[in-house]
């Protein structure tokens, strides 16, 4: 049998390297698919690695439909993925994803998995307008819709990498943990460990084209209220945990803390929307979407909060 050409779009991130991952190590799709991932600059270590185990590395921009074209060129299926945060430019984020998704209704693809986020806008009627991040890539999504693009599309919960040593972080004025955040203890959290899981997800959107063309899988391993992420920690770590709490941080607060990464006033405004959105006030996350389709499509098990923190890097010197 032939193998199927599945192109990666972003191999070297987070996701992508997720992807190609998870179908590497299991017989039935490493067999099935033969793997292309598309990066900026293939000179560059996380690039050459996956040459290394075998995949086929391509450069490519996604603002030039061109070099897009001898990317895609061939593939059965792409795995489309964009960086908002690169250029903190929803123009400039929705071209690009427009621009795989015009290339490969083109070319023909047969399956595009799309990894999109719901509609802030939309789902909170205007309340939440500046989660940017979130509303490109759903005008991306309707964009593959309205050109018959045969997709599907992956929405990556909330990420765990994000909460250790800056969500969840001992706070120098006391000793205490805190999981620090405003929002209300309300707030729930589709948590997901984006490196080992996204694969686990697209692996099974894969194996099931035909039933998910159109449809949208929910990536996450499960809804975390801010206490049962705060017990986990607890129960990871006793001799520490105990001195742990959820604390509500003033809006101000939240924005001076984002300042000091470097984010810009306007990215720091998105963020606290993006973190409001996480209350039943304005709808949550996923818009109270259930999980449980979303996770018969697995074949694996999906990593536990309890189980990444105890592996967190942010967490190595705790017992």
């Amino acid at each position: 049998m032939t193998s199927k050409l599945l192109v990666v779009v972003g191999a070297t991130g987070n996701q992508g390297g997720s992807v190609i991952d998870a179908i590497l190590r299991d017989p039935k799709t490493s067999s099935e698919f033969k793997l292309r991932g598309v990066t900026r600059d293939t000179s560059k270590p996380a690039a050459q690695r996956l040459a290394g185990k075998g995949v086929e590395m391509v450069a490519a921009d996604l603002s030039d439909k061109d070099s897009l074209f001898k990317a895609i060129k061939g593939a059965y299926a792409v795995y489309s993925v964009t960086n908002y945060w690169e250029s903190m430019s929803a123009e400039v984020e929705v071209t690009q994803g427009k621009n795989v998704a015009d290339v490969a209704k083109e070319l023909g693809v047969q399956h595009f998995i799309w990894s999109s986020l719901p509609n802030v806008k939309k789902l909170t009627e205007g309340r939440l307008e500046k989660v940017y991040h979130f509303d490109s890539k759903a005008e991306v999504e309707e964009h593959i819709k309205s050109i018959g693009l045969p997709a599907t599309f992956f929405l990556p919960g909330f990420y765990m990498q994000n909460i250790p040593g800056t969500l969840l972080h001992r706070d120098d004025s006391d000793g205490r943990w805190k999981f620090w955040l405003p929002t209300s203890r309300d707030a729930l959290f589709p948590l997901i460990d984006v490196v080992s899981d996204t694969g686990k997800f697209v692996k099974g959107i894969l194996l099931h084209r035909d039933e998910l063309l159109g449809q949208k899988i929910y990536g996450s391993v499960g809804y975390h209220t801010v206490q049962q992420i705060v017990e986990d920690f607890i129960e990871a770590f006793p001799k520490e945990g105990h001195r742990a709490t959820y604390t509500h941080m003033p809006d101000d607060e939240y924005k001076r803390m984002l300042a000091k990464f470097g984010l810009p006033e306007h990215a720091q405004e998105e963020m606290l929307q993006n973190m409001k959105l996480l209350t039943k006030e304005h709808g949550g996350y996923y818009g109270g979407a259930r999980l449980e389709p979303s996770h018969e499509i697995l074949d694996e098990q999906l990593t536990t909060w309890l189980e990444y923190i105890k592996k967190a890097p942010a967490f190595k010197d705790l017992k």
